[in-house]
């Protein structure tokens, strides 16, 4: 019960629009109602049993006769036959008007709670850490978010509002209708082929449109991959409120298409009944007129006729799917309640401190870090990096450099010991400041669906003027082989820059840290896997971005690190050797064994 609960809180800033929807229905249900009680007036005149009412009327007739009583009641027969079917027919027309609000009403209600759903979902996992994504597979969390929190407002949608309707519908049938007829297939005949051609276009329409749906859909499943598979991007470039504002517009161009689509969805179901009770009055006036000239038809076959309407039976089968429904919708919500209920662990409390630069000097002091259920990645790390020197972190592959250096920007936090800038534990500093304060240049580039311009203006450079752009792309060796593509910057690059190669994608992303001109640089080794001359124009580009700047730099190939001030030998989460290249080298230790492989290797 606490899930449904829980569900239904959803429904609380629209409880104005479900009151609205609820009222509509009863009001369709009535007027439903109302159509089959003027029958009984008449099957009286036309089998002429006295006066249109009864001197002893039942209450559905006392009703009529408050309702419309002169109307049924005035002129010959032929004139109260006839203003009794108009009233049938003016009756069925507003309960399709009044049906039509109360069922788009219900889809306003049910696309609006699976957009907020969706928003407080999308919201809540930016809140989240990396060990989050780490362990999460990122199909999961698509599925989640959008399949899920569609199955999880099946208990809204197909669950209380239909109990609620279907509810007043049975109430108002067993009231009026009394008896059962065989005569559908005659109906069946006749509506099927004019509804089948009267609604031809709307279905192609609808089809049409659903189409457009499916493309919004498709690109809300593009933004959440990207997002979550470029998780350390992200969050490396405070780009968590950019990312926010981008998925919600696409959710609400989403919301929006989906109503104009449901609007003319939901409009064939009043429609077609709109069609039916035209035919169907056609065959009333047809047995009337066929007993005014004395070919009779006998007051219980229009009873039957009455009664085939089986009104009472569709709403009936709905009640007795609500449980399954219900389940059927728990069981997503308990999936998307899953992920919202996980602490949110990337977020600050009120009153953290604004980091602005470091003056003097990082030191990782005695730290220590390990993954849940896992042993220590890190053990007892005391390094320094100095303010504007180039440390560089080598060891074999599993030794720590990546979870050492996700300890600066606040990735993850240290079990014991501390980071400290300047002095100042980096967990008294906000997640934002201190990544406001960094640049990420790692060998597994990170391409967005999107123009070059706006990868290179990415987070908060998102503004940046197009000069400023330019100017972070030649100094990365990027403008030449921008300028060559079809629409240079405002060139859509792709999922994951398909259209560049491993160089070109490098170039981007040391752009992109140019333009943002962080006072801090983590670097992990970027020249891997890359041809000759792509190299030298990435390690030209690598040059300048170290100018005047502190910089960690995960190294692979220890040649690249040879002009590092400071280099780090990480093995088994401690730091066995430190000092400069040439020292290392010929020391005898770790160092000169790592580098001695490589130069068999060939590097």
């Amino acid at each position: 019960m606490e899930g449904y609960k829980r569900l239904l809180g959803y429904l609380h800033p629209y409880w104005a629009v479900f009151g609205t929807s609820l009222g509509a229905a009863v009001v369709a249900s009535i007027l439903d109602g109302f159509t089959f009680a003027l029958l009984i007036p008449f099957l009286r005149v036309l089998f002429e049993m006295g006066s249109a009412l009864a001197d002893a009327p039942t209450a559905v007739e006392r009703v009529i006769d408050f309702a419309a009583g002169r109307l049924v009641t005035q002129g010959d027969r032929s004139a109260a036959l006839r203003n009794i079917v108009l009233l049938i027919l003016g009756a069925v027309a507003m309960k399709n008007v009044a049906g039509y609000v109360a069922t788009y009403l219900g889809t306003y209600i049910q696309e609006g709670v699976t957009r907020d759903l969706r928003q407080e979902f999308y919201t809540h996992i930016q809140k989240l850490g990396l060990a989050f994504f780490q362990r999460t597979k990122g199909g999961q969390l698509i599925s989640r978010m959008l399949a899920d929190t569609e199955q999880a407002n099946l208990f809204i949608s197909q669950g209380l509002q239909s109990v609620l309707r279907n509810g007043v519908l049975i109430l108002v049938y067993l009231a009026i209708l009394f008896a059962l007829s065989w005569r559908l297939t005659l109906i069946t005949l006749l509506l099927a082929p004019a509804i089948a051609l009267v609604l031809k276009p709307i279905i192609l329409r609808v089809r049409a449109l659903f189409a457009s749906v499916a493309n919004e859909r498709g690109e809300l499943t593009a933004i959440m991959t990207e997002t979550v598979s470029g998780a350390r991007l992200v969050k490396a470039h405070a780009a968590e409120p950019y990312e926010l504002r981008r998925f919600t517009d696409v959710l609400q161009r989403y919301f929006e298409k989906m109503l104009r689509t449901q609007r003319l969805a939901i409009l064939a179901s009043p429609l077609s009944e709109t069609l039916g009770a035209g035919v169907f009055v056609l065959l009333l006036l047809v047995g009337s007129w066929a007993t005014l000239q004395g070919q009779g038809m006998r007051p219980e076959v229009f009873v039957a006729f009455v009664a085939v309407a089986m009104r009472l039976l569709p709403p009936v089968k709905l009640l007795a799917q609500f449980p399954a429904f219900a389940e059927m919708a728990m069981a997503g919500a308990s999936r998307v309640f899953e992920i919202l209920d996980h602490p949110p662990d990337d977020v600050d409390p009120p009153g953290s401190a604004e980091f602005s630069a470091v003056e003097r000097d990082i030191v990782f002091q005695d730290v220590w870090f390990a993954y849940p259920d896992a042993d220590w990645v890190l053990r007892g790390v005391d390094l320094t990096a100095r303010c504007g020197e180039v440390v560089a972190i080598v060891g074999h592959s599993g030794a720590g450099k990546s979870t050492l250096v996700d300890l600066l920007p606040r990735f993850i936090d240290p079990q014991q010991g501390a980071v400290l800038l300047d002095g100042v534990p980096t967990t008294t500093y906000s997640r934002r400041s201190l990544r406001h304060s960094l640049g990420v240049v790692s060998q597994e580039t990170v391409i967005f669906n999107d123009t070059v311009l706006a990868n290179i203006a990415y987070g908060e450079q998102a503004s940046a003027d197009r000069d400023a752009v330019e100017a972070a792309a030649r100094a990365a060796n990027a403008h030449g082989f921008i300028t060559r593509l079809p629409q240079g910057y405002d060139t859509v690059l792709g999922e994951r820059g398909t259209r560049l190669s491993g160089g070109e994608r490098q170039r981007i992303a040391i752009a992109r840290a140019l333009l943002r001109d962080p006072p801090i640089l983590i670097l992990d080794e970027a020249t891997s896997a890359l041809d000759t001359e792509s190299e030298r124009l990435v390690r030209e580009a690598i040059d300048r971005l170290l100018e005047n700047r502190t910089v960690l730099v995960i190294a692979h190939r220890l040649s690249t690190v040879a002009r590092a001030d400071a280099i780090a030998v990480l093995d088994g989460g401690r730091i066995v050797e430190l000092g400069h290249h040439d020292d290392l080298v010929t020391g005898g230790g770790f160092y000169q064994k790592l580098y001695e492989v490589e130069l068999a290797a060939g590097f």
